[in-house]
């Protein structure tokens, strides 16, 4: 007996951040569009981690009804320095007519905001991706939903979760780094000011979240396990040594740390298939572009589906603009965070003098420094 397949035009694998807002994006569309997500719906309501938003994926977000203000603590202005050099730059929202930088906001609240624009409707949770077909006219999919097997015929494919470590479409370069995280209490308000600290180990981030500061510290892998190892006092002295004792703290929450590593897919797409977010590019979380980059891969791809609702949503000329769309903004974001980290993170003489020459010369031209805010905020194609 032969099983029942269901079609849908397009299929989003993965209900991150990403992938919901793709879902959101084209739910008023033509389109047939069905989400699958390896997770039970409603998994993220546990989860701590704090995420860094762009002012820009605000706007998006803003767009789809998605945007909870209540649960953002604005980013007004960022403070970069190095450690034991010279220079700094100080980046204010003021400059740039928004009412902020970005925000810092907990992963389960934008999950949660994302779910309830979603709805009930085209969404199997608890289910995985068992085998995938390329056919000529659509992608056959076997998945896996709460132990039965359902047979989706899909024009599309959208990857939106990470690819699998063996992926050999994926070129890996692994930074040797891990990041440390936490949360920390301060001594005095941090009047909604973001702090990116260039050390010889790699950068500390503080991101104003709440009361206190989320805390993103990368160093070498080897020194991850000493950092969580250590009590919560000594972890707090290492904090304030890395920022010249210029911040002062008085608690930290739990600690985790993550590998750090650049994974790059240089095939954007297939015969109607198409990754975006970490499933086409995963960055370094300094200066915090992945998941934004991610966010503005969903807007243009849901802008291009929109702009022909009568259109194969796999035709090859749309996959094919949407790669092309896509390139400049990609190689920038991955080019300006991979710079930053091999400049940044050593301690040699002539570098260090180099990296405080750069930060004096942000401080000093405004133009320059309007150049490197604007990329952090909209991203290289998406300035207003």
């Amino acid at each position: 007996m032969t099983e029942p397949v269901e079609r849908a035009d397009i299929v989003i694998i993965g209900a991150g951040p990403v992938g919901m807002t793709l879902a959101r994006a084209i739910a008023d569309s033509p389109y047939q569009v069905l989400l699958i997500d390896h997770r039970p719906r409603g998994a993220w309501s546990a989860d701590p981690r704090a995420l860094a938003l762009a002012h820009g994926s605000r706007q998006i977000l803003e767009t789809l009804g998605a945007w909870r203000a209540s649960a953002a603590t604005p980013i007004e202005s960022i403070h970069v320095s190095q450690r034991d050099g010279f220079g700094r730059t100080l980046i204010e929202a003021a400059d740039y007519a928004i009412p902020a930088l970005g925000y810092v906001m907990r992963y389960r609240d934008l999950a949660a905001a994302l779910d309830e624009q979603i709805g009930t409707g085209r969404l199997l949770d608890d289910s995985r991706v068992v085998d995938l077909k390329q056919g000529h006219d659509a992608v056959h999919l076997a998945v896996d939903c709460h132990g039965d097997i359902h047979r989706i015929d899909a024009r599309l494919v959208v990857h939106a979760e990470g690819s699998p470590a063996n992926d050999s479409s994926v070129r890996v370069c692994d930074y040797r780094q891990h990041a440390v995280v936490s949360e920390v209490s301060p001594v005095a308000a941090h009047r909604r000011r973001a702090w990116e600290r260039f050390t010889a180990d790699g950068p500390v981030a503080l991101l104003p979240l709440g009361q206190d500061y989320s805390v993103v510290r990368t160093v070498p892998s080897e020194q991850a396990d000493e950092l969580l190892a250590c009590d919560e006092q000594g972890f707090l002295a290492a904090l304030r040594k890395q920022f010249g004792g210029r911040l002062d703290f008085s608690r930290c929450g739990p600690r985790a740390a993550f590998p750090l590593a650049l994974r790059w897919r240089n095939q954007l797409t297939t015969p109607r298939q198409l990754w975006i977010g970490n499933a086409a590019q995963t960055l370094h979380p300094v200066s915090g572009q992945g998941l934004n980059l991610g966010l503005r891969d969903a807007r243009v791809l849901a802008e291009l589906l929109s702009s022909r609702p009568d259109a194969d949503p796999g035709d090859h000329s749309l996959l094919a603009s949407y790669a092309r769309n896509r390139c400049f903004d990609r190689i920038g974001g991955v080019t300006f965070t991979d710079s930053i980290v091999r400049i940044f993170s050593n301690d040699l003489g002539p570098l260090r003098l180099a990296r405080g020459a750069g930060l004096l010369a942000l401080d000093l031209l405004p133009p320059l420094r309007h150049f490197v805010a604007r990329r952090m905020i909209w991203g290289a194609r998406a300035w207003p």
